[in-house]
């Protein structure tokens, strides 16, 4: 729980990004904030999944809200889910939701942005 408090307080810190890092395999970009979550959280997993479902989205929409979202007692047992991330183009439409079994990840819900083929926190865009 205090690691999900400092990660959240750190990432407020993050407002537009000089430093552009780069998946040369599925060709995206982030930021430096998706950087320090990335180290912070340990959720590389989290990048490169994210990177790749909202990349081949990217004919649907040039943006692309990315949700995460832990799910509660009651939804995992309903579902058989740990956790899901909802792909849509932030304005209502779903384009896709990709569920996990289990997690790590330490925070409840996380929303990024995808925005020509850049993985980016919404303070960054």
């Amino acid at each position: 729980m205090e690691k999900a408090i400092t990660i959240n307080e750190n990432l407020q810190h993050f407002h537009g990004s000089e430093v552009f890092y780069h998946i040369p395999l599925i060709r995206t970009h982030y930021t430096e904030g998706i950087h320090y979550l990335a180290q912070a959280a340990d959720c590389f997993w989290l990048v490169t999944d994210a990177s790749v479902i909202a990349r081949s989205l990217m004919g649907k929409s040039r943006f692309i809200t990315v949700d995460f979202k832990m799910h509660n007692e009651r939804e995992r047992e309903e579902t058989g889910y740990a956790a899901s991330i909802t792909y849509t183009d932030g304005n209502g439409l779903t384009f896709e939701v990709q569920r996990y079994h289990l997690t790590d990840f330490p925070l409840e819900k996380l929303r990024l942005f995808f925005v020509n083929g850049t993985l980016m926190l919404p303070s960054e865009y």
